[in-house]
């Protein structure tokens, strides 16, 4: 995914300019990159003091990366069902990260030991098919289950599926990320 130094403040300023334009608060003018103008998927996450705020992207590039990014902002100060929408007051205090994702690879795999050997733990985040149901974990979630089998496990329970559930209707594809946090270098 090649980028140049200025995308990633331009996607984190797009980020909190979307946040704030929502909350009726301020922030400074965000810079612009000819990047925005192309498609991609991005995901952003939230935190507050280390800890998950909210998180939302998108996994398939469907539209002009600025707008995917300012959207999946918005999405995710406001919109993810695991928590309350984002306060006025807490918009200061919130840390943003921006993921912008590379192209699904769907793998190929004979059972799920074969898949998890395939795996990369903290390159490749994943995503997980069974029919309707879908789930994925961006790379960053390597840093809290860094075992493949648990990593696997909690990505079956988000899509609403038991732990140790294998069947003949699984797909994975894994992607890669270049993220960039509010006052640190791209990783």
């Amino acid at each position: 995914m090649p980028t140049t130094d200025t995308l990633g403040p331009a996607l984190l300023g797009h980020a909190r300019q979307a946040i704030a334009d929502a909350l009726g608060q301020s922030a400074t003018q965000p810079p612009d990159h000819p990047q925005l103008k192309e498609r991609g998927a991005s995901f952003v996450t939230l935190t507050i003091d280390g800890e998950l705020r909210g998180c939302i992207g998108s996994l398939n590039a469907h539209r002009a990366l600025g707008e995917d990014v300012r959207e999946n902002a918005v999405a995710a100060a406001l919109r993810d069902p695991r928590f309350p929408p984002l306060s006025a007051k807490e918009f200061g205090q919130v840390r943003i990260e921006v993921s912008l994702l590379s192209e699904p690879d769907f793998m190929e795999f004979r059972d799920e030991a074969d898949a998890l050997a395939q795996l990369v733990p903290g390159r490749d985040g994943v995503i997980f098919f069974n029919g309707c149901q879908k789930a994925t974990f961006l790379p960053q979630v390597w840093d809290q289950l860094p075992d493949p089998r648990d990593f696997m496990a909690a990505l079956k329970r988000k899509a609403r599926l038991p732990a140790d559930f294998w069947g003949p209707n699984v797909m994975l594809a894994r992607y890669q990320v270049q993220k960039w946090h509010e006052g640190s270098e791209p990783e």
